[in-house]
């Protein structure tokens, strides 16, 4: 019993770990599809919001040599979540004024993204990976870790993004179900004309949607390097298109997308720490078959819920006011 307990309290942590990052981006996309525009520019919006982040980070600790890590993280997940905006912008821009295809903007941005961080680092530093190997992990939370059951699990070798990104999704149920911009926007995805002729504007809710969505992907860019990598060279291997995954199978649900996105981690964990597992690491399976286990839980688990699929009616759709 006390080996399970204390296998539970080593991958409990991890799990919480793999699914902030998850499920902020997947909360992202369900702001800008709830408008009704659809972004799968997360992926692209995680990287720029990654490279900045720890751009800043690097310069950060470079510059003032006794500043807190928690502060300097503090820090990268704003300037993450500030560029994230500002790059979403031109997908706002170009769905919502100028009508283009909504998927074809976003592939470019996502093209775009890797390109520009991988020749950005290149040209500063001469190779593709920025120098930040500074240790982000909070080992103790003073007073809180000793709590009997809790404080090994949230409160022992945790991440100060895992707590923000907590607090935004508690923030996103009462925005979202409790306040008039949350009634608008969701009103906006569904029937955009109805909500036109009662007097909102359109056009302002979905920018709204979508300049939200690049802020929480770029957090959740930034949370991911500062979690998973200690030089980031230019990728998020897949975790954008794996968030819209777990929005999709959550049903536009922020429970059921943190309920998905907890599953999705424990995949992840599988893929990435099978040896830790008891039983599993006597199997002499290739590690690449674990590996794999992420992305084929993605598809079985899409194919069980697409039939019931409840996305947002008027998603992806440009918007037009003469329409009825």
């Amino acid at each position: 019993m006390n080996e399970f307990a204390s296998f539970m309290y080593y991958i409990l942590p991890i799990i919480l770990m793999n699914m902030a990052p998850l499920a902020l981006v997947a909360l992202g996309g369900l702001y800008t599809e709830k408008s009704g525009v659809i972004n799968i520019a997360l992926e692209g919006i995680m990287v720029m919001g990654a490279f900045t982040s720890v751009y800043a980070a690097t310069l950060f600790t470079g510059w003032f040599a006794g500043m807190s890590i928690q502060i300097v993280v503090l820090i990268g997940l704003l300037i993450g979540a500030l560029l994230g905006t500002i790059f979403s912008l031109t997908h706002a821009f170009a769905s919502i004024h100028m009508k283009s295809n909504q998927i074809i903007s976003a592939t470019a941005l996502n093209l775009f993204a890797v390109a520009f961080a991988v020749f950005t680092a290149r040209t500063i530093y001469g190779h593709r990976r920025l120098p930040f190997t500074e240790t982000t992990m909070i080992r103790e939370v003073p007073f809180l870790s000793s709590v009997p059951i809790i404080g090994p699990v949230f409160f022992t070798n945790a991440y100060l993004s895992t707590y923000i990104i907590v607090l935004i999704f508690a923030a996103s149920m009462v925005i979202l179900y409790k306040t008039k911009l949350g009634l608008r926007l969701r009103s906006c995805g569904e029937h955009p004309q109805a909500a036109e002729s009662l007097g909102v504007n359109v056009y302002k809710i979905r920018y709204i949607g979508v300049l939200a969505s690049g802020a929480l992907a770029g957090m959740g860019g930034a949370a991911y390097a500062f979690t998973f990598q200690r030089q980031f060279g230019g990728e998020v291997f897949g975790f954008g298109f794996l968030a819209l995954a777990v929005m999709i199978s959550g049903q536009w649900r922020p429970m059921r997308i943190l309920l998905v996105a907890l599953f999705f981690s424990f995949m992840r964990l599988l893929a990435t720490q099978s040896d830790s597992f008891p039983g599993l690491n006597q199997l002499n399976l290739p590690s690449q078959l674990y590996r794999m286990l992420p992305y084929v839980a993605t598809l079985v688990v899409l194919a069980f819920t697409s039939k019931k699929s409840q996305a947002p009616r008027a998603a992806g759709e440009p918007y037009d006011s003469g329409k009825r």
